[in-house]
């Protein structure tokens, strides 16, 4: 894990623990008898630490989480480094991040390659760096940047850490070789000011106004998340107190996120992630097994607000794509829109010039579907109607080559009834984009009964190429996303119209978590997009949406949403919508009591007496009915396991990561409780079919001990 070398008079520590020479138990263990080993050698006078492969050590071995972690401890390892007699110079390539960035803090010296970075990413999982990061990175920093990095959790290039002081030298070239011509330099020079232990930190007379001014963007910025907090806490005291005193209260903050339930969700929210990309199929193929196509040229069909969105995450990777729109005036305004988006992506130096026109380069424009003849892979992203979908697919079958693929990115419709247009239908998948696509990391990909294994393969393999987070889940109504998230949307609805305002339910699941609330979220989006689906939903069922409309696919309906729209408070773009706007577009939302009157008038139309909904109904209502209809997601296989579930959430909505996502926040409430209160809702609630409960869950719900998650779905087709 760690090889142990002497060239003339510099010993070098190689960790060696690929793939990113994670700080395994074995490799804090190889580092400390390495440290030890060149101390006892006379002939050695200096000290290399550096990392083999493509990484200085990224950080802790995550195999290792939620164990008892096996001595010796970081802290130990890295203070015998900082107490070595011999200079020890960590040389960084790749990304030191974590405890391998608290490594070269506890080295005398440290260089780094010039595509090096740094950081301290632990906040991501809740956590603060643990091994003494809060407390010595402001000791080259100052309180500032110490602060700013570690509550945000930035990776910083190796320029811009030696700007910062966390670097003593930056190079080119061969690192081993620069990082031995530095021993040489420093190998007799005394190690005072170098351990910085013994530093003084800087910034102590303004810490007090850094860390308020550190605080307000924080919570602004990370709300409702606690690490941040602490980090804040822990670099202010290594500025204040004592040495010894500010490693104990990092250890003291350390432990408390730690133990804490914020920081459970967010270790499981990263293996959930990792965990939703690994697919199966019920055939028994998988991401292990299943080679997936070469994909080297695409077609995008719809230039519109998607279709554009879609076509920039392809060619930003380098992939062609040929944009069809048949009217040539929306084909024209894609292609600006696109050029327009990249060119604000330049103007944010998130793009060069350069590669921005290398993109548009990619970008071709076609009025017809002969365009799409030799392209590898389709994607649609027409309005979300089944004929018209349908129909395009019956054309697509017959001009592109028999080897592509054909996908939807649909958002509610059935695969199979639009593969069943084709001669392919193991060539037919949906690809279910978020909004703003070129935005959104999530990409729900959903297979049919006849899509192929190989097809399956190839689409979250693209996914993970244009640096999505692809998750496989099978065709229904909804699929998983919007099934789940129309439970939680209607439950708002009804909750309006027995006592709640818009602004009271927004509030609720605000501080719940969520970033905007449901009624915030429409009027962004447009009720009229609402309005259309809804009414293509009606006339698919032979109703018509009307006031006294009570039920709708023998389900509860609430029409306040069709009342507003036919108030012509369409959102946002109308500067009025569940709220008020001082003009078109503007962001900030005012209650209206034109609105409160027409929810009052509602209610008492349809014979409901409005009474008083508690924030804990609210949680409840919006969060339990998505809550079981994931179960029953799972019941019928349309996910594979409740991870894919929870990274869809986290990813495409938003539900907050310090919870996990709706069904391990099931699983920290408790499944008997949640399981409970379902059925209380089932029971007392008017005209209610949506709690019907699920019987996954009442199987788990009545089990004498929670099982663990990964063991749920074993129980969907059998008794406990």
């Amino acid at each position: 894990m760690v090889d142990y070398a002497v060239d003339g008079n510099i010993a070098v520590l190689s960790v060696n623990n690929p793939p990113v020479n994670a700080l395994s138990h074995r490799v804090r263990e190889g580092l400390l008898n390495g440290i030890e080993k060149a101390a006892r050698d006379d002939k050695v006078k200096a000290v290399i630490i550096i990392g083999k492969g493509r990484t200085f050590p990224s950080g802790a071995d995550i195999t290792e989480f939620d164990k008892p972690v096996r001595e010796p401890w970081l802290t130990v390892v890295g203070r015998a480094i900082e107490a070595s007699r011999k200079p020890v110079i960590s040389a960084l390539h790749g990304a030191a991040l974590g405890g391998g960035l608290e490594i070269a803090l506890f080295s005398h010296y440290r260089i780094a390659s010039k595509k090096g970075s740094v950081g301290f990413p632990e906040v991501a999982l809740g956590i603060l760096p643990g091994a003494e990061g809060t407390v010595r990175l402001p000791r080259v920093t100052g309180p500032a940047v110490a602060m700013e990095m570690i509550s945000s959790g930035r990776r910083v290039g190796a320029q811009e850490a030696l700007k910062f002081g966390i670097l003593d030298k930056v190079v080119e070239g061969d690192l081993l070789k620069e990082a031995k011509l530095f021993a040489e330099s420093v190998k007799d020079k005394p190690l005072d000011g170098r351990r910085l232990k013994y530093v003084k930190p800087k910034g102590a007379e303004s810490v007090d106004a850094i860390y308020e001014g550190a605080l307000a963007e924080v919570k602004k910025r990370f709300k409702g998340f606690n690490a941040p907090v602490n980090c804040l806490m822990s670099v202010k005291g290594a500025v204040k107190l004592p040495y010894e005193e500010s490693c104990a209260l990092e250890r003291q903050l350390f432990t408390e996120l730690m133990s804490g339930g914020q920081s459970r969700a967010q270790r499981y929210a990263f293996f959930a992630e990792r965990a939703a990309t690994k697919w199966r199929l019920p055939c028994g193929a998988s991401a292990a097994n299943t080679k997936p196509s070469e994909i080297t040229s695409t077609g995008v069909i719809g230039a519109g607000t998607m279709g554009s969105g879609i076509a920039i995450c392809l060619i930003r990777v380098g992939i062609p794509v040929v944009m069809v729109e048949r009217d040539e005036k929306m084909l024209q305004k894609g292609m600006r829109t696109i050029s327009d988006i990249l060119g604000e992506s330049v103007r944010r130096k998130r793009m060069t010039s350069e590669r921005r026109t290398e993109c548009l380069r990619l970008l071709k424009g076609a009025a017809s579907l002969e365009g799409l003849k030799d392209v590898d892979v389709v994607i649609e992203a027409v309005f979300e109607n089944l004929a018209l979908k349908k129909e395009i697919f019956a054309k697509l079958d017959k001009i592109c080559k028999p080897s592509a693929i054909l996908c939807s990115n649909t958002s509610t419709l059935d695969i199979d009834q639009i593969a069943s247009a084709t001669s392919r239908p193991d060539k037919v998948m949906g690809a279910h984009f978020f909004s703003p696509a070129y935005i959104m990391r999530l990409l729900e990909n959903i297979y049919g009964a006849k899509t192929s294994p190989q097809t399956v393969a190839t689409i979250m393999q693209l996914g993970k190429t244009i640096g999505k987070i692809p998750v496989l889940v099978k065709t229904c109504h909804g699929f998983v996303g919007n099934r789940m998230n129309q439970k939680f949307s209607s439950e708002a609805f009804f909750m309006l119209e027995e006592g709640a305002l818009p602004q009271d339910i927004d509030q609720v699941l605000e501080d719940f978590g969520m970033p905007m609330g449901p009624f915030k979220v429409g009027d962004l989006a447009g009720l009229d997009i609402g309005w259309n689906i809804r009414q293509e939903v009606a006339k698919k069922l032979g109703v018509s949406l009307t006031l006294e409309t009570k039920y709708l696919n023998a389900e509860r309906y609430s029409s306040l949403a069709d009342r507003l729209y036919e108030m012509g408070r369409h959102g946002r773009k109308t500067g009025k919508g569940w709220y008020r706007y001082e003009k078109p577009m503007a962001v900030k939302a005012y209650p209206d009591a034109d609105v409160t009157e027409m929810i009052n008038s509602h209610a008492k139309a349809i014979g409901l007496t409005r009474r008083t909904v508690s924030a804990q109904e609210i949680i409840e209502r919006s969060t339990y009915a998505a809550i079981n209809e994931g179960f029953k997601i799972l019941e019928q296989g349309v996910a594979e396991k409740p991870e894919d579930i929870d990274v869809i959430w986290l990813y495409g909505f938003g539900f907050p990561r310090y919870r996990g996502g709706p069904m391990f926040y099931a699983s920290q409430v408790g499944l008997s409780r949640v399981y409970e209160r379902i059925c209380h809702y089932h029971k007392t609630l008017p005209y209610s079919s949506y709690w019907v409960p699920s019987d996954l869950l009442r199987r788990l719900a009545s089990y004498t001990t929670q099982l663990p998650m990964d063991q749920w779905t074993k129980f969907t087709d059998c008794k406990l």
